[in-house]
């Protein structure tokens, strides 16, 4: 187990990648706390993590109020004692409507979680890890790098995520925090798996080079690597998960 010994924190781990990265840190030995709005979800991953003998330790916070979150972290300092080596930056939504339509309320409710809120938890994050050094791994998406019809706010979140990032990397290398991100393409998933089944999905996956879904599986070597000291020299990096997406034709 390479993560044996080390201490992570996953945001958004009720559904989707932020559970399936909350099992995988797990299994790799790493004590997980779990942090979404739902608390319920939370209390269920951590009894099924517990039950295969790992350690998950469950908090509610809302990303998108730094009070929250300032909050929320010294529960984790506590619980933690102190000791924080991975922060998984994964809270996030997305909203389809065309740009000419979006309203005030739907823009916030995209940048605030996905970039906002993500820069709040990589501070707090920062601030228990410096001294003794960690890594920061934030889900962007390829949609930082390019875009799509009806998903504006989510792109531009994306990218300037991916901006900050870099940002983060740069300033915090002294204290020996890396900061990377990984940019998953078309992953399948429950909230998504109906769609993908439509005529419509499945013109969105022609376009992909591998022609195929990503399955959540498909992303674990490289958030390992991102999560692990077998990157210790990678900052400011952006991984690609995509089936070759980002260089197919335009």
């Amino acid at each position: 187990m390479q993560l044996e010994g080390k201490t992570a924190l996953v945001t958004g781990a009720s559904s989707g990648l932020g559970r399936h990265f909350a099992r995988l840190l797990a299994r790799e030995g790493a004590t997980v706390v779990v942090t979404a709005r739902r608390i319920d979800a939370l209390a269920a991953l951590s009894d099924e993590i517990g039950h295969q003998g790992g350690t998950c330790i469950p908090i509610a916070m809302d990303v998108t109020d730094p009070a929250a979150v300032a909050g929320a972290f010294e529960q984790i300092a506590t619980e933690l004692e102190g000791s924080l080596s991975i922060l998984v930056n994964n809270a996030g939504v997305a909203h389809t409507r065309a740009a000419i339509d979006l309203s005030a309320t739907e823009w916030t409710q995209v940048l605030q979680p996905n970039l906002t809120g993500a820069f709040f938890v990589a501070q707090q994050a920062a601030r228990m890890m410096r001294g003794e050094g960690g890594t920061v791994v934030n889900v962007a998406s390829i949609l930082g790098e390019r875009v799509s019809k009806g998903l504006a706010a989510y792109a531009a979140s994306k990218a300037g995520l991916i901006q900050l990032t870099k940002a983060l990397a740069l300033e915090w290398a002294s204290i020996g925090i890396r900061v990377n991100a990984l940019a998953p393409g078309y992953i399948e998933t429950d909230l998504n798996r109906e769609f993908f089944m439509s005529d419509a999905g499945q013109r969105l996956v022609s376009r992909i080079p591998q022609k195929r879904l990503g399955q959540m599986h498909d992303l674990d070597g490289p958030f390992l690597l991102l999560c692990s000291d077998q990157s210790r020299y990678m900052t400011g990096a952006v991984i690609a998960v995509d089936g070759g997406h980002l260089v197919s034709g335009l």
